[in-house]
């Protein structure tokens, strides 16, 4: 019988990689209230995901600590009836057919 070397630790990594790749982006809904802390909808955007919030409350005091970082990265946020939708850099939300 042929001698064969098999590396446990390269094939761990290599399916820790693997897992890493598979993620795909979500669409994640919520309630943009205040109880949830801005550093959450920031790592949500980080991890690549969309976010709809429904707005309860004054948008502006409710998004401060959120906004403008995410902004300043790249991503997009625009309020549409109801609802704040922030989207990660690389994610258009188009408008056009709102122009109509």
């Amino acid at each position: 019988m042929a001698d064969f070397e098999l590396d446990l630790r390269a094939a761990e990594e290599h399916f820790e990689e693997q897992e890493a790749a598979d993620t795909s982006t979500q669409v994640v809904l919520g309630i943009l209230d205040g109880t949830t802390p801005p550093e959450e909808w920031i790592e949500t955007i980080d991890a690549g995901h969309v976010l709809m919030l429904d707005i309860d409350g004054e948008l502006n005091e409710l998004a401060a600590g959120f906004a403008r970082d995410i902004k300043d990265d790249g991503g997009k946020l625009i309020r549409f009836r109801g609802f704040l939708i922030v989207t990660p850099p690389g994610i258009d939300i188009d408008t056009e057919r709102l122009q109509e």
